[in-house]
Formats: C-alpha cells, structure tokens, sequence
C-alpha cells in the first residue's frame, strides 16, 4: 500500500501528501499476518504543481516517519515497494528523474545501515526491450538509459556489500550494541585481515558500491 496515515495516529496526517485514500498505514500493518510493511513515493502525483525542492522536502519527511514508525511502532521491516518520476510530466528530464533515485537509494541505504528494518526498494517499473506496449510513463529499459542503470547497479552492489558488513558486525559485536556504532569499526578490521590484494580489492569495491 501508499502509506497514507489514518485515524490511528491522527498526528501523522500531517505527513500526508494532503489527503487520505482510506487506507491506514498503522492499522494495516499490524495485522498479525502482515510480514512486512510497503509504502509507495511518487511525489510528481501527489504533490503536482509544486517545485523539485518541495517535493524532494516531502520525500524526506516521508520515508523517515515510515521508517520510524515500522521500527518503532510495527517492528516490522519496511520495503520502499514503488518509487519513480513519470516522463508524461512536462517538467521530466533524466537528470532529475537519476537525481531523484539517487536521493531514495541514499535514504535506503542510511536506514538499512541500522540494521533490520528497511529491506530495499523497488524502483517502478523496469522493462525489457520490445515491451512498449505496457510503459506508462514511470518505465525504465536499462539498454536505453545507461546513466540509470548504473545507478541501480552501485545501489544493488553498495547494499549488497552493506549485508555482508553487517552479517559481520552480529557476528562480532556483544549483544545490545548497535550495530550501526560499529559498522566502520567491523569494515576496516574486515579489511585488514586480509592478504594485501585482497584488502586493496574489497577497498576498492566498496568505494565504488557506496552512495
């Protein structure tokens, strides 16, 4: 689902891109059966009309109550499951569209970097050539567009690497310490008990994969 808060923290409404379609991000997402919550970004919808900087503004305040609140309230993970810029808007370019994953993908990584809550996200929608027939403006055909792809290629790499930095820190921090304080700590000792080409190596990688 969006995300939209409802009556059950009714001082999250405010958080709301203006309105509510009915949903409640709270009460939904504590269902017993539910895994996992999903929230959805797509400011050039919601906040039609208004500047780049205020929707960006919005995204930020967005993800970051989502994100508390799963961790907090649900202690649930949360998945970013739809977030894109359609190309039918007529201020659309590809500078900004890059620019906005960049800025998803950043906060993504700064919440998974805690540890255990947010999982990822999912940029809508990815198409394989030859399928136009299905675009409806949010596509994205990695042949076509390199500048992109690369982007979601160093956030698939950067959280990849993240993973198996903090599989590292549980295995070495006492427990109830967070593993985010020791993350640095855990990489650089990773690093240095390695033979030479193999230090160089991941060093490398990971300044590469980082956003």
């Amino acid at each position: 689902m969006e995300g939209f808060y409802g009556d059950t923290m009714p001082e999250r409404k405010q958080i709301n891109p203006g309105y509510q379609v009915g949903t409640d991000f709270i009460s939904n997402n504590l269902v017993r059966g539910i895994d996992f919550a999903t929230i959805h970004a797509y400011p050039d919808q919601w906040l039609s009309g208004q500047n780049e900087e205020s929707q960006m503004a919005f995204v930020q305040r967005w993800m970051w109550s989502h994100y508390q609140d799963s961790k907090t309230i649900l202690k649930k993970p949360l998945v970013i499951a739809e977030f894109g810029k359609s190309s039918k808007d007529p201020e659309y370019n590809i500078n900004k569209r890059d620019s906005y994953l960049n800025a998803v993908y950043r906060n993504i990584y700064m919440m998974a970097r805690t540890g255990g809550t947010v999982g990822g996200g999912l940029v809508w929608q990815l198409m394989a050539d030859g399928m136009a027939s299905y675009c409806d403006g949010y596509e994205i055909t990695l042949s076509e567009n390199p500048s992109t792809s690369n982007i979601i290629s160093q956030q698939s790499q950067a959280m990849s690497t993240l993973t198996h930095l903090l599989r590292i820190a549980s295995e070495n921090v006492p427990s109830g310490k967070n593993h985010n304080l020791q993350l640095d700590h855990i990489k650089g000792r990773s690093s240095k008990t390695n033979h030479h080409g193999r230090r160089h190596h991941q060093h490398t990688h990971n300044q590469k994969a980082m956003p």
